[in-house]
């Protein structure tokens, strides 16, 4: 249970960092950009896997840059789903979800390390 309370707050952080960095990303609210990092969430545990395996001989061929097609893809039905958040075209798509991928990253390593250095009882 943590780890996806941890995943959706690192996606949410992301998405309202790289809206703050980038003019083609707009989330109108804090509760939006939870909202789309929830939705995200969801997209990337369940229907990312099913693009990647579909899309997998063309990510070969690309070399793995196709894969920031599929991430980006995520991200744009994310952005259709979610009300508050909005995308202005395929390369806005495309680098925001390059910027996410990063931000969410090192928030994720940073919740992460944060849960296990706490002491339990």
């Amino acid at each position: 249970m943590t780890a996806i309370l941890v995943t959706w707050i690192a996606n949410s952080l992301a998405i309202y960092c790289t809206a703050y960095l980038m003019s083609g990303v707009n989330v109108a609210s804090a509760r939006d950009a939870f909202l789309a990092g929830a939705v995200l969430s969801v997209l990337n545990a369940i229907v990312k896997p099913v693009l990647v395996i579909l899309t997998l001989p063309l990510t070969v061929v690309t070399l793995g840059l196709f894969y920031f097609v599929v991430s980006a893809f995520c991200l744009w039905m994310a952005s259709t789903l979610v009300t508050g958040f909005t995308l202005s075209g395929p390369w806005a798509a495309i680098f925001a979800a390059i910027l996410v991928s990063i931000f969410s990253t090192f928030i994720h390593r940073v919740l992460t390390n944060a849960t296990e250095s706490t002491p339990r009882n």
